[in-house]
């Protein structure tokens, strides 16, 4: 088993091997993203595939003395999913000096979209074609240390997040906007505790609320993919595939869209979610005022507008929505059904901006539904170092806690992970929810 505090030297061991493309190919860091992540894809997937199999073989039933096939549905029980051979790593491995070896890579994606329709069109495929077999042969022999094939599915997940991370420092993709920090996340699935329903994220990512969504049931020994529906949006159509490769790996499916959430509601889930997460974007500020002043996602109103001036201080142009953090808080609040719960992560101007947001702050206070609210040190984002703060909504809050919101200064709890970057103990994160249950009054 690895353990955890060698993982750093093993993720920049592999971390270096991508960099070779970047050296030992024609492609530039946005182009080779793809193909480094359906790699990392591969492995994530397989070694899921092999942590999970002995448990459906044993289960599986017998008739004449002949055991039946495996089956993707038996997988997906065990928030795994399925490999035919020709799609397993080892087979890589055993190719791994083969000429044809971009050919083989393609042929596992095709073979994985085959077998799951929602996948289709999203694994890199062609892009391997771009790089030289020798080159795809050295990566795909660093991905498969003895080390990692002892791993468990955690590491995995750990190792795959420190690409996401990885490639977003090198702003290859959206400045790292579309991950967010694992321990915040977990903090807030098992803040809202999803058991059933929907789970709504209109700035989804990389998935990561939805997996660790899952990730909370199982640990209830329960099955995500039969209670809970993923929905999500997503401008970015690459970042959308890589929601979907990361829903897969855990035999997951979601519905996500591509979508501009301030202008756009493709699934037309206003007030019908059960739970809605997210990490938006901090402090936008050019949502055109004029295309959103009449959305029913605003019951609270514009948090101020600015207009731009001409040379003679004349107004002049579009208005802008001066900050929209209070544009996605009221999303979050509108998307929620009758009882339904909400937490997102928010930059810590937004529980201190005056003005028009502090109007539209009051009016969301005197609903009553604020719930909790954490403020977290900086660091622990892997692209941004300002703190930040955890909201969570409830329109179904007790009557004795209905004049009242948990406030928790969580600024001086944290683990040092790197000298940049910070995070909870497992410790630390249970002893922050015990203090959420406790004022909750369970156990």
């Amino acid at each position: 088993m690895v353990q955890l505090e060698n993982i750093g030297a093993i993720e920049a061991r592999l971390w270096r091997a991508a960099d070779l493309l970047r050296s030992g190919s024609e492609l530039a860091s946005n182009e080779y993203f793809m193909p480094v992540m359906g790699l990392i894809f591969l492995r994530h997937a397989y070694s899921r595939f092999l942590n999970v199999k002995p448990t459906i073989e044993a289960l599986l039933p017998s008739r004449g003395g002949v055991t039946r096939a495996l089956t993707k549905e038996d997988f997906s029980q065990q928030g795994s999913i399925f490999l035919q051979p020709k799609a397993q790593f080892d087979y890589f491995i055993e190719k791994a000096s083969d000429p044809t070896l971009p050919q083989i890579i393609i042929r596992a994606m095709e073979s994985i979209e085959e077998d799951y329709e929602n996948l289709k069109g999203v694994l890199p495929k062609q892009e391997y074609q771009s790089i030289p077999a020798d080159l795809l042969g050295d990566l795909v022999r660093t991905l498969n240390p003895d080390e990692l094939k002892k791993a468990s599915g955690d590491v995995f997940g750990r190792i795959y997040e420190y690409f996401l991370t990885q490639f977003a420092d090198q702003k290859a993709h959206d400045a790292g906007e579309f991950f967010t920090p694992i321990s915040l996340v977990s903090f807030i699935a098992n803040v809202l505790e999803p058991e059933h329903g929907t789970v709504f994220d209109p700035a989804c990512g990389s998935g990561g609320m939805f997996v660790q969504s899952a990730r909370f049931l199982e640990q209830r020994h329960k099955n995500p993919s039969q209670q809970l529906t993923f929905r999500g949006l997503e401008k970015n159509k690459t970042t959308i595939n890589l929601a979907k490769m990361n829903l897969a790996v855990h035999g997951l499916e979601g519905d996500i869209q591509q979508a501009l959430t301030y202008y756009e509601d493709p699934l037309n889930l206003w007030k019908k979610c059960d739970f809605v997460m997210a990490n938006p974007p901090f402090n936008v500020d050019e949502v055109d005022a004029d295309k959103v002043k009449n959305d029913p996602r605003l019951p609270f109103g514009l948090p101020g507008v600015t207009q731009a001036k001409g040379k003679n201080g004349d107004a002049k142009g579009k208005g802008r929505v001066q900050n929209a953090n209070y544009l996605w808080i009221q999303y979050f609040y509108s998307y929620l059904n009758e009882k339904g719960r909400a937490g997102f992560v928010m930059s810590s101007q937004a529980s201190s901006a005056g003005r028009d947001e502090a109007k539209v702050r009051q009016k969301l206070i005197q609903t009553g539904d604020v719930d909790v609210m954490v403020a977290i040190r900086t660091n622990f984002f892997y692209t941004r170092s300002v703190p930040c703060e955890l909201w969570f909504l409830n329109k179904n809050k007790p009557g004795q806690h209905q004049n009242k919101i948990l406030m928790l200064d969580a600024r001086n709890v944290y683990r040092k992970v790197t000298r940049k970057i910070y995070d909870f103990s497992p410790e630390q994160l249970q002893n922050l929810l015990s203090i959420t249950w406790l004022y909750r009054g369970e156990n």
